[in-house]
């Protein structure tokens, strides 16, 4: 499987685009700015976009969005929960004194549990709220794309509107640390870590 990570957006937010190396078909995940450079690796790689996944709605997973569907129309997909975050997407902005523009329609809601096909692999939606009320990660195989619920010794602020110090680790401990400790983590931000050596090191858990 292909996994390429750019760092986006004006607080560098990972931006993972993942593709089947036999078919060639793909996903993007968490597309929070700077299309032009997510645009020229889809090309570089020839990766045939299936569908835009958001872990959440917060305005740097998703930055990138309107610009991204003008040259790959492809559908969107964030959790139905994070719906008023991503449709309010100016909003966030006056919060942070950034001036943004308004998402594209999202095309589908997602369910705890639902599983996308990409080329031969399976993507199975984690539902893991706490960060924010809609926040998912994406398991596919042993690779866990964990947005800002999870990261390599820290996990996501509560601090912000539907977050939540509780339901945030409950979602760690009961949906991912639960994987095997060999599933590698890709975090919304920072580097790579393992459900392994969060078990062993992470100070929250």
């Amino acid at each position: 499987m292909l996994i390429i990570r750019n760092e986006v957006g004006m607080v560098d937010c990972n931006c993972y685009i993942v593709a089947c190396e036999k078919t060639g078909e793909g996903i993007i995940i968490d597309a929070g700015g700077d299309a032009g450079r997510i645009v020229a690796d889809v090309r570089k790689h020839n990766v045939k976009v299936k569908q835009i996944l958001c872990t959440h709605g917060h305005f740097d997973h998703l930055g990138g969005l309107a610009d991204l569907v003008k040259e790959i129309n492809v559908p969107i997909s964030i959790h139905e929960a994070d719906r008023e975050l991503y449709e309010n997407m100016p909003q966030q902005g006056m919060l942070f004194g950034l001036e943004l523009e308004p998402n594209p329609v999202c095309n589908h809601f997602l369910q705890d549990g639902e599983n996308i096909a990409f080329g031969e692999h399976m993507i199975t939606v984690l539902h893991t709220p706490g960060h924010t009320k809609g926040g998912v990660c994406f398991l596919i195989g042993t690779d866990l794309f964990s947005g800002d619920t999870l990261f390599e010794e820290s996990i996501g602020r509560t601090d912000l509107p539907g977050g939540s110090m509780n339901e945030l680790i409950n979602s760690i401990k009961t949906k991912l640390m639960v994987l095997p400790d060999e599933t590698v983590v890709y975090p919304g931000h920072g580097d790579k870590t393992s459900i392994g050596f969060e078990k062993q090191n992470n100070p929250y858990l």
